[in-house]
């Protein structure tokens, strides 16, 4: 995990597995959305996985802010499935967090579903605040090399 004291790598140097939030809080496409709020709240998240309920597969991803656009429409009787981004941005643990920014940026998301490249199970999510807390920790390789801070 980066933190701002103890970091030893730059951001161009980071993957995904070094910032994500490991694990994964997943619901059904007909769970209510206030019920997808009630985990947020609960887990203290930002994004809940929609599972496909026949296979366990991923389907896709509610954020907090599609939480709020849910909201926004009236939250009783939207679901999940509803509300959800899909298909999914997605990337793996040991991909390039610069990578994963660029997919953020370029796909318009605030967050990215991390999978096991081999069965393509979710194993976690990063979020527009873990690159933000990575970019924030970053120091230049001189002042580290120095001992300096910023």
């Amino acid at each position: 995990m980066v933190d701002s004291e103890g970091m030893d790598k730059r951001f161009d140097e980071l993957e995904v597995g070094d910032v994500m939030s490991a694990g994964v809080i997943s619901c059904e496409p007909d769970t209510p959305l206030r019920t997808v709020a009630r985990l947020m709240v609960r887990y203290d998240i930002h994004a809940v996985y929609v599972l496909d309920p026949d296979d366990a597969k991923l389907w896709g991803l509610v954020s907090d802010l599609d939480l709020v656009a849910g909201a926004s429409a009236g939250v009783d009787g939207r679901t999940a499935g509803e509300s959800a981004i899909t298909p999914l941005v997605i990337v793996a643990a040991d991909d390039a967090l610069d990578h994963a920014a660029e997919l953020m940026s370029g796909y318009g998301v605030g967050h990215l579903a991390v999978v096991d490249p081999a069965t393509r199970v979710p194993v976690g999510v990063v979020s527009t605040l873990d690159v933000a807390r990575a970019i924030a920790a970053d120091r230049p390789r001189e002042t580290r090399l120095l001992g300096l801070r910023r």
